[in-house]
């Protein structure tokens, strides 16, 4: 119960961020370069501090990591509200990053931890728990600003419920290990295994920023749709996405998460091909909604096996891979957009096509390297 509620607050804390933008904007008469910039210094932060997250684990183990750092994101919460200047919200934002990319890390390792000891997989419905805390967030938020709710005492006020509340729920955290100091460095090149978990977070962090900015595009100008119904594109990725990451521990248990990362990358190949090629809104719709689903368990399968790769702590295994998925996050959306003013927005969105076919490919590859080494009397992950 203590790691879902911090995955819930996590998602809970950075939604209640987003719904303020426009109004930060306008306070501080921000021209769109200038908003692109601070929102980007989010983005920064978070990649600057992904390689002391493993470290962090490493020095106060997985429970002390995810308090300090889901403390330190809930009190950063009302910074970029209150920033009075535009360096100061790009300050904020910079460290609002780096907590969330922190907490991204050691609470997937506190998970990891947890679910080693619970009797079935609980790792995909904790993610599905970020995207309900998000949810709520963006929801709650809705309500205050229509309301008439100031932003700074939304911001304070949420501050002040979770941040005792987190506080409370981190006293019931699994203890992680300590690992000693020749065992944890900030910087060093990943191991093997990890290199290939890596490439694979990479293509499914790529495809789901590229459908967060790509979909509502998509349906509006190639497939004719009206701006309610570009909306909807979107809807039903995120609908899907929840829903798979609830049901995904229920598949896990019964065939296995090289299974479920192979089925992933079937579905959500399937459901792009219907999206990019079916005439029509509706059929468009219900092919971002397949690919939603199948996309909705691979990073929960790859964090959670890098937590549990061999040499390494699960802090620096989980941080190595997130870096390389977090690269994919934020490269996926303007490499999109570049291919389609080179092509077309179609053309260009099949290279997201072309990452799902790579996920199920190395999936299989994976399989297949379980069943040899299970013939050689080796046990591998």
């Amino acid at each position: 119960m203590a790691i879902a509620f911090v995955f819930f607050a996590n998602g809970f804390v950075v939604a209640s961020w987003l719904p303020h933008i426009p109004e930060v904007k306008e306070r501080l008469a921000l021209r769109d370069l200038e908003l692109g910039m601070a929102l980007f210094a989010m983005a920064v932060g978070s990649i600057m501090a992904l390689p002391f997250a493993g470290w962090f684990v490493g020095r106060l183990g997985s429970h002390g990591a995810t308090r300090a750092a889901g403390l330190t994101l809930c009190l950063l919460l009302p910074a970029p509200v209150l920033a009075p200047s535009l360096t100061m919200l790009i300050l904020a934002l910079l460290l609002f990053g780096a907590a969330n990319g922190v907490l991204d890390v050691v609470m997937n390792a506190q998970g990891v931890l947890v679910e080693d000891r619970y009797p079935r997989p609980i790792f995909s419905s904790l993610h599905g728990l970020y995207s309900t805390g998000g949810l709520a967030a963006a929801s709650i938020a809705a309500l205050a600003i229509w309301g008439g709710v100031p932003a700074a005492a939304h911001g304070l006020g949420l501050t002040a419920i979770i941040a005792p509340l987190l506080l409370a729920a981190s006293r019931a955290l699994v203890r992680g290990e300590v690992a000693s100091a020749d065992r944890v460095s900030v910087l060093a090149w990943p191991a093997p295994g990890l290199i290939g978990l890596g490439a694979l977070a990479f293509l499914a962090l790529m495809a789901e920023g590229a459908m967060g900015d790509w979909t509502a595009v998509f349906l509006r100008e190639t497939a004719g749709a009206g701006i309610d119904g570009a909306a909807t594109g979107f809807a039903g990725f995120l609908l899907a996405m929840a829903i798979g990451r609830f049901s995904g521990d229920w598949v896990r248990r019964r065939w296995g998460a090289v299974s479920l990362l192979r089925v992933g990358g079937v579905a959500a190949g399937i459901g792009m091909a219907i999206a990019l090629t079916a005439p029509g809104l509706i059929p468009s719709v219900l092919g971002f909604t397949l690919f939603g689903l199948g996309l909705a368990n691979m990073v929960p399968v790859l964090f959670g096996a890098a937590g549990r790769a061999q040499g390494v702590t699960a802090g620096l295994g989980i941080a190595a891979v997130a870096t390389a998925g977090y690269a994919g996050l934020l490269g996926g959306p303007p490499l999109i957009g570049l291919l389609a003013e080179v092509t077309a927005l179609r053309l260009a969105l099949i290279t997201i096509l072309v990452g799902a076919v790579a996920v199920f490919a190395g999936s299989v590859r994976e399989s297949w390297c379980e069943r040899r080494a299970a013939q050689r009397g080796h046990q591998m992950y």
